[in-house]
C-alpha cells in the first residue's frame, strides 16, 4: 500500500501529495486545495512538505523500495531518470489520451520548454505544475545614493561589474565593506542549495553563448570559452566583493540591506510585502552577455506513482492544476508564473499584472527564457561535478578554466559509463 492512496476517514479517496514550497508558497498551496476539495468532494489531498534537494531524492527513492510511495510528488526535471529507469511513475500518455484526457489545444499551449522538461527521452512522464525563470531583484534607495538610475539595471556584465564596484561600500569608515553590490548565490556545493548555485550559474553560460551538454548527449561542453568567461564573472564579483567574509544567505543579506542586488524568482513575491518593507525594491531581467541576452525557465512538475491505489484521482488533481483559470489563479496566489501562454488572455490576470509590476517583470522577461538541453544520463552526477568548480572558483580561488576542464573530464567519463539501452515504456 502506498503511504498514502486509500480511503480518508470521511470516505473521500485520499491523495497523498509531497512537495517541497517555500514557507511563503504555503498559504496558496493550502487555498489551492481547499478550493480543488470543493469542487471535487469525494478526493483529500493530503499535502506533506519535504525539504527539496538530496533529502526529496532519498525520500522518493527509499519510499519506491519500500512501496510506500506517495500518489503525487512534486519533483524536478532531473529526478526523472532514477524514477522512470527504476519504473516507478506513470507515463502521462496514460492519462492524456484516456478517458479523462487533455486535448491538443491544452498541450500546445503549455510552453514547448517545460514540455521537454517534464519528459525524459521523448516522452512525458509528469506535468508542469508552475513557471518560473530568474531574475534581479534590486534596492533603488541604494542605487540612487552611488549616483546610479534606480529605474535601469546595468544592462550587460560590464555595467554589472561597474555598478557593483559603486555599490559595494564601506559605510562606517572602519577599512571593512559592510554592504556589497551583487549577490549571486554562492553556496557549498554538497549543501541543499548546492544544485540551485549552478542553475543560478546556467543563464550566465548562455549569455556567453555557451551550453552545458551536446544536442547528442555525448559530450558536456561547460568547459567551452563561453563556460570560462560565465565563471570568470562570477570569480571577479566574489573576489570584486570579497564575499568570503560575507553571509552567503543572499536573501537575509538583501532584506537587511547588506546586499543592494541579488539573484531572484518570482516565487519570493507573496515574501516581499512584509521581508522588504519600508524599501523601494524593483525586479529586472538579467544583465546580457557578450553573446545575448538569457535567463532560464524552469518549473516544478507533477509525477504520478504507479503505487498509487487511485491514480486516476489522482490524475485529476494534476489535470485541475493545468487548467487556464487554475493556473492564473495560482499564479497570482503563489508568484509563481503560469504554465500555459493562454492564461494571458484572461482579462483579469492581466489587470493583476498591471497592478504587480514585480509579477509583470518576470511575466515579461519569458521572452529571454531558454530551455536547457535534455541530458538524460547521470544528470545528477554531472550537474555535482559543475557545483563543485563553481565553488571551486570562488570560494576556492582556482583557476576557472582549470576546474571547468577538470569537471568536464569527469562528467564525460559519466555519459560515457550511462547505460544507453533503456526503452521507454508505454
Amino acid at each position: 500500500m502506498s503511504c498514502g492512496s486509500g480511503p480518508a476517514d470521511d470516505g473521500r479517496v485520499s491523495i497523498t501529495f509531497w512537495h517541497s514550497f517555500v514557507q511563503s508558497t504555503i498559504p496558496a498551496l493550502e487555498e489551492l486545495i481547499d478550493r480543488f476539495e470543493t469542487e471535487h468532494p469525494g478526493i483529500r489531498i493530503d499535502a506533506q512538505y519535504i525539504p527539496t534537494g538530496d533529502a526529496l531524492v532519498q525520500k522518493l527513492v527509499t519510499s519506491v523500495q519500500s512501496k510506500t510511495a506517495p500518489d503525487i510528488s512534486w519533483i524536478h526535471s532531473n529526478y526523472l531518470e532514477g524514477l522512470v529507469t527504476a519504473d516507478a511513475v506513470y507515463e502521462m500518455s496514460h492519462f492524456i489520451d484516456g478517458p479523462n484526457g487533455l486535448d491538443s489545444a491544452d498541450l500546445a499551449a503549455i510552453h514547448p520548454a517545460l514540455i521537454e522538461y517534464a519528459s525524459w527521452r521523448g516522452a512525458m512522464y509528469s506535468m508542469p505544475m508552475e513557471a518560473t525563470n530568474l531574475g534581479i531583484v534590486y534596492n533603488k534607495d541604494h542605487f540612487r545614493e552611488v549616483g546610479l538610475d534606480p529605474d535601469a539595471f546595468p544592462a550587460d556584465w560590464d555595467a554589472l561589474l561597474e555598478a557593483t564596484r559603486k555599490l559595494t561600500r564601506d559605510l562606517n569608515g572602519d577599512g571593512v565593506r559592510d554592504r556589497v553590490g551583487f549577490m549571486p548565490a554562492i553556496v557549498p556545493a554538497d549543501g541543499p542549495q548546492g544544485p540551485y548555485m549552478m542553475w543560478q550559474w546556467t543563464p550566465f553560460l548562455w549569455q556567453a553563448g555557451g551550453y552545458l551538454i551536446n544536442k547528442e548527449q555525448t559530450q558536456v561542453l561547460f568547459d567551452s570559452e563561453a563556460g570560462v568567461a560565465a565563471l570568470t564573472l562570477w570569480k571577479n564579483l566574489y573576489d570584486l566583493q570579497q564575499l568570503g567574509g560575507f553571509s552567503n544567505d543572499f536573501m537575509v543579506a538583501f532584506a537587511s540591506g547588506q546586499a543592494s542586488a541579488t539573484l531572484d524568482g518570482p516565487w519570493n513575491l507573496p515574501r516581499y510585502p512584509d521581508l522588504l518593507r519600508g524599501m523601494d525594491w524593483g525586479i529586472a531581467k538579467l544583465p546580457a552577455g557578450p553573446a545575448k541576452r538569457a535567463t532560464v525557465v524552469a518549473g516544478e512538475y507533477l509525477a504520478i506513482f504507479k503505487q498509487s491505489q487511485h491514480p486516476d484521482s489522482a490524475w485529476a488533481f494534476v489535470k485541475w492544476m493545468i487548467d487556464p483559470e487554475i493556473q492564473a489563479f495560482w499564479s497570482m496566489k503563489s508568484g509563481y508564473l503560469p504554465v500555459r501562454s493562454d492564461v494571458l488572455e484572461i482579462d483579469w490576470y492581466q489587470q493583476f499584472l498591471d497592478e504587480n509590476p514585480g509579477q509583470k517583470a518576470f511575466v515579461d522577461q519569458m521572452e529571454f527564457a531558454q530551455a536547457q538541453r535534455p541530458m538524460d544520463f547521470n544528470t545528477l552526477r554531472i550537474q555535482r561535478e559543475l557545483t563543485v568548480a563553481i565553488e571551486q572558483a570562488t570560494v576556492g580561488g582556482m583557476d576557472p578554466a582549470t576546474v571547468l576542464r577538470e569537471a568536464a573530464r569527469k562528467g564525460n567519463e559519466l555519459l560515457r559509463s550511462a547505460d544507453r539501452s533503456f526503452e521507454t515504456m508505454n
